[in-house]
């Protein structure tokens, strides 16, 4: 499933939970699996986004079923629980845009928003790539998602809307352990919050976590740049301090590459995030000359609604 091309710097030694189970001289055979994860991470990684999203409706079984047989890396899932506490694939809190029904997902059972038309939308937004068949398409469960498609495959989960939830984080380790998959190494957590991570690491410290950040000018006339949940300074500011203070809990950054068109990021922020052990993941990123930019810089993993695109550029 690995897409791998050959980067001109060499490979990185990772530290922080790595490196302190391996100092204690543990013989953890989760921390073994966690080391071959990050060895794999060192490859670059197409990373599905919710699935092949840009052929199917997005976090639907045939948007991720597209991805695997294209062969993503990672299919890459947000996780939300439904009013009866059911973990379910979804990326907005409301229901709005992408099923037939309206408000907040957290006000529906899991029975109820299993009854959703979840497919039909993308037809009519995508009358292109419109197939008959994504009409009824259902709003999985991270349960089914699993069934489908394994032990083998590779997710890249992030909490969403934590806050809202505070017992996601337990909720979908106690999942993702109880299927196998962290022992399996198939699950990198990530998330905008940074205390849902610590709260994922604090759980199970065998899970590579990721830290979402989203840059942008917090005035409409400013130059400057703010992260959105002030994690780290905008990137004209941000120091390597500020890096080591996010490599403390986790192995990568995931940025937006730009904001209403205009770049947010540069090659040096990248080169400055992997001098400081980070792994920088970069989303969602669907055009292929943005693509070949960043392959040129040296990223460590794109998040792409087109995997194919991305596959064929990293062959």
């Amino acid at each position: 499933m690995s897409c791998q091309i050959s980067l001109s710097r060499p490979i990185r030694q990772f530290t922080g939970i790595l490196a302190i189970t391996i100092l204690t001289g543990a013989p953890n055979a989760s921390a073994n699996t966690l080391d071959r994860q990050l060895t794999a991470l060192q490859d670059f990684q197409v990373v599905a986004h919710r699935g092949a999203s840009g052929h199917a409706p997005e976090h639907t079984l045939p948007a991720f079923q597209m991805a695997y047989d294209m062969g993503a890396d990672y299919l890459e899932l947000d996780i939300q629980m439904t009013a009866d506490g059911e973990l379910v694939v979804l990326h907005d809190e409301t229901l709005n845009r992408t099923t037939d029904a309206e408000g907040p997902l957290q006000d529906y059972t899991l029975a109820e928003l299993q009854e959703l038309d979840a497919g039909s939308w993308f037809n009519t937004t995508n009358p292109s790539r419109a197939q008959s068949r994504f009409a009824g398409t259902q709003v999985p469960t991270l349960d089914q998602v699993i069934d489908r498609f394994g032990t083998q495959t590779r997710y890249y989960i992030e909490t969403k809307s934590a806050e809202r939830d505070p017992t996601l984080e337990a909720e979908l380790m106690e999942a993702l352990e109880g299927r196998g998959l962290i022992e399996a190494g198939a699950v990198t957590i990530q998330s905008f919050s940074q205390e849902s991570l610590r709260k994922v690491q604090a759980i199970n410290p065998n899970v590579p976590l990721v830290q979402l950040v989203w840059y942008y000018p917090e005035n409409e006339d400013s130059e400057e740049l703010t992260e959105w949940t002030g994690v780290t300074p905008g990137p004209e500011a941000i120091t390597d301090a500020d890096f080591q203070e996010v490599r403390d809990y986790a192995v990568a950054i995931g940025t937006n590459m730009t904001y209403q068109g205009e770049p947010v990021i540069d090659e040096a922020f990248v080169t400055q995030a992997q001098d400081n052990d980070l792994l920088v993941h970069v989303y969602t990123v669907n055009g292929i000359p943005m693509m070949e930019q960043l392959l040129g810089w040296g990223v460590d993993g794109m998040f792409t609604n087109f995997p194919d695109r991305l596959i064929r550029l990293t062959q």
